[in-house]
């Protein structure tokens, strides 16, 4: 089997502003899914493996460079000052580049769901042909507003007719520009040096490229999308929140496809790097961001938010935020816990209702059932931490770390003042205030004898509820003689 076709260079374009998202931040910038626009176009592109990456860049340049560069360091940046249109663009990019053999493949940097396999074929198809351009076509419902692809009789692409040039007839064309392209690389320095800004809008078309290469009998052709969507773009955030509902129901339905139950999809959002694995059930109102990872028979949701962790085959999430946390395999988490980065939890490990933990590892089988804090620690296996407790961390200054043993059972209200370590086997009393180490097997009490002063309400706060109260249930005691 031979190798799919390798493009010389793929060329990103990504200078302008876009000015309708009423943003201060560059519109290939804007995030769907985890990743950026631009992102999401250079995913797809580095999947070609091209010999040269190449991104315009333009409006807030050392901003979009950083991301580019960072998102893939093969990309080479070309710098267009002013936005002089797309053939421009493209020469912009070239002049950075080595002389290339072999195709170019032109691209937007606001098409997220655009697909590998799609540019892969139109390389394939470009290169087969021998095509000196290939356009990536879409046929759309509504191609208002678009560049119309004009064929001849024979089927081969004539030239674009943007929307506003088209008579009535081409204007009933439903086949459109995507704006994306495979080029001759040769071809394409030639005709680029040929382009003009005679046009209403005074700048150089690459569309233009087509028809030039036509004149001179040069083979273009086109090749239709599979599917519209992938060449749809943004240009404000109605557009962008189009285009993120789209790549979510497609996220959605591979991971359904692959073997995870979605009880409502219209209901979840799933990045594109988040990982399922079989028999996955995620209930309504789940976000799953970031490099998280569902493995086998993982329940999680409703109402949970998870980034960048890991649940365990087996386990149990219920209305949880997780944050660069690990979930053991059958451990169970929530309702309304909040998991911050560092936590990892062991085998069948718990954490309930109400429980924040932070850079702390909780043992197999150990539970921290509600009303608490578990900051900087490590609680060994198949211990109990007793609710309304806290692991106090922090002093002021520096943060310290206490260590609960195996098989401890420490006391509701229990206030470990850190650093200090629970020996295995050991307990504390409720309302413990612990300050210092607690020995293996001992019961460490730490709070101060209790002593009722009587009579106190009435004396120290006469007239109010409880005074009446107090001094009534006295009478009642009195006459059934239970006051001595």
């Amino acid at each position: 089997m031979t190798s799919p076709a390798r493009p010389a260079a793929v060329v990103v374009l990504a200078a302008g502003e876009g000015t309708r998202m009423k943003s201060d931040t560059p519109k290939v910038l804007h995030e769907l899914c985890g990743r950026s626009l631009v992102g999401h176009v250079l995913a797809a592109a580095g999947r070609l493996e091209p010999a040269h990456l190449a991104v315009v860049i333009g409006y807030q340049r050392e901003r979009v460079a950083a991301h580019v560069t960072g998102v893939d360091a093969r990309v080479v940046t070309a710098v267009q000052d002013q936005q002089n249109g797309t053939g421009h663009a493209v020469r912009c990019a070239l002049a950075e580049l080595p002389d290339l053999d072999g195709p170019v493949v032109v691209l937007n940097g606001d098409t997220p769901l655009l697909t590998a396999e799609t540019l892969q074929a139109l390389v394939s198809t470009h290169v087969e042909a021998g095509n000196a351009a290939t356009v990536l076509t879409a046929s759309v419902p509504d191609p208002t507003g678009l560049g119309r692809i004009v064929r001849n009789a024979d089927g081969r692409v004539q030239r674009i007719v943007e929307h506003r040039d088209a008579t009535a007839e081409e204007r009933t064309i439903a086949e459109i520009n995507s704006g994306m392209f495979a080029f001759d690389a040769k071809h394409l320095r030639s005709m680029l040096d040929r382009l003009t800004t005679d046009n209403d809008q005074g700048q150089e078309y690459l569309t233009d490229v087509l028809g030039l290469l036509v004149e001179d009998g040069h083979p273009v052709a086109a090749m239709v999308a599979p599917d519209y969507r992938e060449t749809l773009g943004c240009n404000d955030r109605v557009e962008l929140s189009a285009l993120r509902a789209l790549l979510r129901d497609r996220l959605v339905t591979a991971a359904m496809r692959a073997g995870a139950t979605v009880i409502d999809p219209a209901s979840v959002w799933f990045d594109v790097d988040v990982v399922l694995g079989r028999d996955v059930v995620v209930h309504p109102n789940v976000q799953l961001r970031g490099a998280t990872v569902i493995e086998d028979r993982a329940e999680v949701g409703p109402d949970s938010t998870l980034i960048d962790t890991k649940v365990g085959a087996g386990a149990t999430v219920v209305r949880t935020h997780s944050n660069q946390a690990e979930i053991g395999p059958e451990a169970t988490v929530g309702p309304f816990a909040y998991l911050r980065p560092g936590s990892v939890l062991g085998r069948k490990a718990k954490v309930g209702t109400y429980v924040e933990t932070k850079n702390a590892t909780i043992g197999e089988g150990s539970k921290v059932p509600h009303l608490t804090y578990v900051g900087d620690a490590t609680i060994g296996e198949h211990s109990n931490i007793g609710a309304a407790s806290v692991f106090v961390n922090y002093d002021g200054v520096n943060k310290h770390h206490t260590t609960i043993g195996d098989h401890a059972r420490t006391g509701s209200d229990t206030m470990f003042i850190a650093p200090v370590n629970v020996g295995d086997g050991a307990y504390t009393a409720a309302g413990s205030v612990i300050t210092e180490d607690v020995p293996p097997g001992a019961m460490a009490v730490a709070r101060a004898r209790q002593r009722n002063i009587d009579g106190w309400v009435e004396r120290r706060r006469p007239g109010t509820a409880a005074a009446d109260a107090a001094a009534a249930a006295r009478r009642v005691a009195s006459e059934e003689g239970t006051v001595e």
